[in-house]
């Protein structure tokens, strides 16, 4: 338990410093640099595709060395850095810099620290360790956000001190990762030289199939920044969007323990399900919303995909997953989902450029509908 309290505090710490400057990024780029809705599209899909991709290289050598703290505190670190380095952005290419350094440390951090969380849970109590940790992140979130509406609205839109004072939390959250200890007993696996040792064919049928249905919905599953897009689109002011995620953030945080708890009892498979039917539900509202108002249903009924989903995945594959690739598997997860990312988010630019602003929505609401459907079919009872 020691060390999923101290992983959710470094995420805590790392989601303040994250969440200062997410939702003010669409708004900077394309407001003050004005850059266009595609090129936020591909600053995004290329950022978040970086981070997907490298998860399962690191998991794998995670698996080889027999270590997790030493690379998930090198990828904090070079997070820090991105944050760092957009203070100085006066293009949009240099935000492009800065996001891809940013998730590159992501790539890098995550599948290790998904595997000690995972070996540091008592069997039967999985989801519940990621859905604590998924609390505190996004608990983490929110005051993120809550500073970045105070500071946004002191400094009158200065985002170069909301980037600047973001880099604090970012700081704490690598110190706190130090305290972390090893899993004592782990060695490494006994295979010479790095390669990713992976078997598809020997994997669990249902963890293949899993694996296989989330990568399909990835390829409609855009950046969280065209929701926020969108409602400055309808005309909402940049600090009314700024709680509209709060509100995300928010109910996302409320239900991700309890989501992680329920599904130790349940069974994955229901979770999964009402998670990514509330998603396609929610996408097609974002098509057809026209008031304002609407919004704050939206992006709370949007934190209940993420609360019901994103815990309970990583909770799932850790159940399936061979000991000595476990960190590889949950690592091979995100990168699935990171390569559909980037032409999930350049297809949703560009549809909004060539066919208006419900256009990505319509095509995300479909993938998701489809996605709950996949889902509950491949992850039925044999």
């Amino acid at each position: 338990m020691f060390n999923i309290i101290i992983a959710g505090l470094t995420s805590l710490l790392t989601d303040i410093s994250t969440e200062m400057v997410y939702p003010l990024l669409p708004l900077f780029l394309t407001t003050r640099l004005g850059a266009s809705p595609a090129i936020v599209g591909i600053i995004e899909g290329i950022a978040e595709s970086t981070a997907s991709i490298l998860k399962v290289f690191s998991g794998a050598i995670s698996d080889k060395i027999g270590k997790r703290k030493p690379l998930a505190i090198g990828g904090y670190s070079f997070s820090t850095l991105g944050k760092l380095s957009l203070v100085f952005a006066n293009s949009w290419h240099m935000v492009l810099w800065g996001r891809i350094l940013d998730r590159f440390g992501k790539g890098i951090r995550t599948a290790p620290r998904d595997a000690l969380i995972a070996e540091s849970s008592h069997e039967g109590e999985r989801g519940a360790a990621f859905g604590l940790h998924r609390l505190m992140d996004s608990f983490g979130a929110s005051i993120g956000i809550i500073l970045a509406y105070y500071l946004v609205t002191s400094y009158k839109g200065d985002y170069a001190k909301v980037f600047l004072y973001s880099v604090i939390p970012a700081v704490l959250g690598v110190a706190c990762l130090f305290l972390i200890r090893e899993k004592p007993g782990y060695t490494p696996r006994e295979n010479k030289g790095f390669h990713l040792s992976l078997n598809w064919k020997a994997l669990d049928p249902r963890l293949r199939a899993f694996l296989i249905a989330t990568f399909v919905f990835t390829l409609g599953n855009s950046s969280n920044q065209f929701l926020l897009l969108r409602a400055e689109n309808i005309g909402v002011s940049p600090s009314t969007v700024i709680l509209l995620y709060l509100t995300y953030n928010l109910v996302y945080t409320a239900v991700s323990y309890p989501a992680g708890k329920l599904s130790d009892r349940i069974g994955r498979r229901t979770l999964l399900v009402l998670g990514y039917l509330a998603y396609g539900l929610v996408y097609l509202g974002f098509a057809f919303v026209k008031s304002p108002s609407a919004l704050w249903a939206l992006f709370g009924t949007y934190g209940l995909y993420i609360g019901f989903t994103e815990g309970v995945e990583k909770a799932l594959v850790s159940d399936i997953a061979p000991p000595a690739q476990k960190a590889t598997l949950i690592g091979l997860h995100a990168t699935l989902v990171g390569i559909g990312l980037f032409p999930a988010s350049t297809l949703a630019g560009f549809l909004w450029k060539a066919y208006g602003p419900r256009a990505p929505f319509f095509f995300g609401g479909a993938m998701g509908l489809l996605a709950a459907f996949g889902l509950w079919w491949v992850l039925r009872d044999k």
